[in-house]
This record gives C-alpha cells, sequence and structure tokens, in this order.
C-alpha cells in the first residue's frame, strides 16, 4: 500500500479539505505528521475532520501528535493552564474552542489517544524526527520526536517529518539522514504539502496546495 503523508495542517481547515482530494483511500495510507491545531483559524474543524476521516477509513489513516497537541493537552489537564503554549499558538485554538465548547473534551480525548510515530521496514514518520538522544520517544526531550531541530539520525530507512517549515514553501530532503521535510508553511500563507511514496519509501508524487486566504488568522 503507497502512503500519503501529509504534513503540518495548523489550523487551516479549506487547504487541508483541497489537499485530501489527492488522496485515494482504497490504496494509500494516509498519514499526518501533527500539529493540526494553532496558529490557523480553525483547529476544532481540523480535529473533527481527522476525526471524521479516521472513522471512515478504518486503518487507512493515522493522525500523529505534534509539539502543539501535546502543549494544548498540558494546558487542559491538571497541571494547567499552560501559559506559554498560549503565546505562540494556543491563544488562537483556545478561542476557537470556546465557541463550541461541546467537542472540546472529545478532541482532547481523542488528541491524547495520538501516536508519537508511524513506521514500516523502510519508513518512519514522526512529527520532529529521530536523532542522537538518549530517549526519542521522551514527549519533552527537546532533541525528542516532538521537538527536535537540526540535524536527524540515519535510520537505514527514510525519515518523513514536519515541525520545521521549509524557508520556501517547498519539500527538502537531507541525503545524509535520508530525511524528507514535508511542512511547507501552511499557517505561513505558503503551502500545504502531501507526498506518495512506495511503502519502500520511493517519492512518487507532490501534492502542494497554497494556503487558502480563508484559514489564515488575521493578524
Amino acid at each position: 500500500m503507497n502512503l500519503f503523508i501529509v504534513g503540518d495542517v495548523h489550523g487551516c481547515y479549506h487547504t487541508l479539505r483541497e489537499l485530501l482530494t489527492h488522496w485515494q483511500p482504497a490504496t494509500e495510507l494516509l498519514v499526518q505528521t501533527g500539529d493540526l491545531i494553532d496558529r490557523g483559524r480553525f483547529a476544532p474543524e481540523c480535529v473533527q475532520l481527522a476525526r471524521e476521516l479516521e472513522a471512515a477509513h478504518p486503518g487507512r489513516t493515522v493522525f500523529l501528535r505534534g509539539n502543539h497537541e501535546l502543549e494544548m493537552l498540558k494546558h487542559y489537564g491538571p497541571q494547567g493552564p499552560n501559559l506559554p503554549w498560549l503565546e505562540w499558538g494556543g491563544r488562537a485554538t483556545v478561542q476557537q474552542y470556546q465557541a463550541r465548547l461541546n467537542v472540546l473534551q472529545p478532541h482532547l480525548a481523542w488528541l491524547s489517544q495520538r501516536p508519537l510515530f508511524w513506521e514500516n521496514e523502510q519508513v518512519v514518520v514522526s512529527h520532529a524526527g529521530f536523532a542522537d538522544t538518549a530517549t526519542p520517544l521522551d514527549p519533552d526531550n527537546p532533541q525528542g520526536v516532538l521537538w527536535r531541530r537540526g540535524p536527524l539520525r540515519n535510520l537505514g530507512r527514510r525519515q518523513v517529518v514536519g515541525h520545521t517549515p521549509t524557508t520556501d514553501g517547498q519539500t527538502s530532503f537531507d541525503a545524509t539522514s535520508n530525511t524528507l521535510y514535508v511542512d511547507t508553511g501552511a499557517y505561513l500563507g505558503l503551502y500545504l504539502t502531501a507526498v506518495r511514496l512506495t511503502a519502500a519509501g520511493e517519492l512518487l508524487t507532490e501534492f502542494a496546495v497554497p494556503t487558502s486566504r480563508l484559514d489564515i488568522a488575521p493578524v
């Protein structure tokens, strides 16, 4: 089965809907790199769409956890509020959920179940990537799979990651670590991108959708 890997969405609901017209659920596994929420105007709608896709296509979707989901869960958890998160994306998400309080708890429960990575024998997908650190799956490790900025480890398999937006709105590839970067700055008004790979990690096609103006939070 081919892979259809979608980069960081960040509340860009209309753009995500357009990008998903290229997904072929009968023959492809959809994997999304996390950060559905924050910064764009439609975080609740993006989470709801992901839940609906998961229900409609059992076994054909994987929505990973990003660092923004982690921080949202902290905000609404027993140690909340998470004040730093409000300053780098969370405030917009909180305001959006205030208008949709009926879905907040179901969404938090769903987000808490998101895995940190997906893998097969030749491909590994995570939010920020596996680097040379002893505890890459510790959610609070700044060098772990939710937070890493910088070079990644060569795992002997292709890594596909989001988290760090590319500077030109195009995907980028690091041959040293065999990593494909697919966050192309949707919330920055650039593109939301998906890549179609074979199960062995061979890149077949890229789909880049310009960010809809409807999705970008007014400044």
